[in-house]
């Protein structure tokens, strides 16, 4: 278990967050799977809440306007130090701009966006509030990961905007890139082909560090969620794939080093 550096490198993976229907249901499918606490947060685009755990922040829940009927799922945050000259690179790379950037009280600056794939992220720029406070601990998001249909082409892209240096798996079968900022890997892109599912596109996957995968993949079915992919061995330890009651698509990984 590790604190997090104050300001991460533009680029890093820094902050994930959520957008529900019914955020007091999820709040209790959360605290209930991961022994999450949550306090209020800024509230511009409507309630919102940030997990914690020890009293550090790792992640953030919102709720939808009753109007509103969004796919819900995991967003991931890339760190930048210029939200508005990030949005605008994306842009003239590609991309789309779909919220923002915007103010978020005192917290920082951010933009929900997507790459030229529709995958969609989110980029933020730090103030008061510079992400997750927490790492390696149970419940703390571990790893975050572009499933697409292949890598190469959103690899430019990623790598145009945040300056990423891509290193990637030589095999014939087996579409994959680490993403590394100054020599230290930060996040992957995973190309699956037709195993894309049909229903969500490419999209970021966030990990999030378990004590065991065996009974929190169970644990997600007590609680009303669903195992997309059973438990398993993978290069990065134990890991399954679940959603949350409202159809919220994370993986659960026991690291391989704890």
């Amino acid at each position: 278990m590790t604190e997090a550096a104050a300001r991460r490198t533009p680029g890093t993976p820094c902050w994930v967050s959520l957008i529900v229907h019914g955020l007091c249901a999820t709040q209790e499918f959360y605290a209930d799977l991961f022994g999450w606490e949550f306090v209020p947060g800024p509230d511009q685009l409507g309630p919102y809440v940030r997990a914690l755990i020890d009293g550090k922040e790792v992640a953030g829940i919102g709720q939808l306007p009753p109007d509103r009927h969004l796919p819900v799922a995991w967003t991931t945050y890339l760190a930048t130090d210029d939200a508005d000259v990030t949005a605008e690179t994306i842009r003239s790379c590609g991309g789309t701009v779909g919220v923002g950037p915007l103010d978020a009280a005192e917290a920082g600056r951010m933009a929900i966006v997507s790459d030229p794939s529709g995958a969609v992220f989110g980029i933020w720029q730090a103030a008061a509030h510079i992400g997750t406070a927490l790492a390696g601990a149970p419940g703390t998001p571990v790893w975050n990961e572009l499933v697409t249909s292949e890598t190469s082409t959103v690899a430019k892209f990623y790598q145009a905007v945040f300056g990423f240096e891509p290193e990637a798996v030589v095999s014939a079968d087996f579409d994959y890139q680490t993403l590394h900022l100054h020599g230290r890997p930060v996040a992957s892109l995973h190309g699956v082909g037709r195993a894309l599912p049909r229903d969500r596109g490419p999209h970021w996957m966030t990990y999030f560090e378990v004590a065991d995968t065996d009974e929190a993949a169970a644990r997600v079915v007590d609680l009303g969620g669903h195992v997309l992919q059973p438990p398993r061995e993978g290069s990065s330890g134990r890991v399954a794939t679940v959603a949350d009651p409202e159809g919220a698509v994370f993986t659960i990984v026991r690291s391989a080093d704890r």
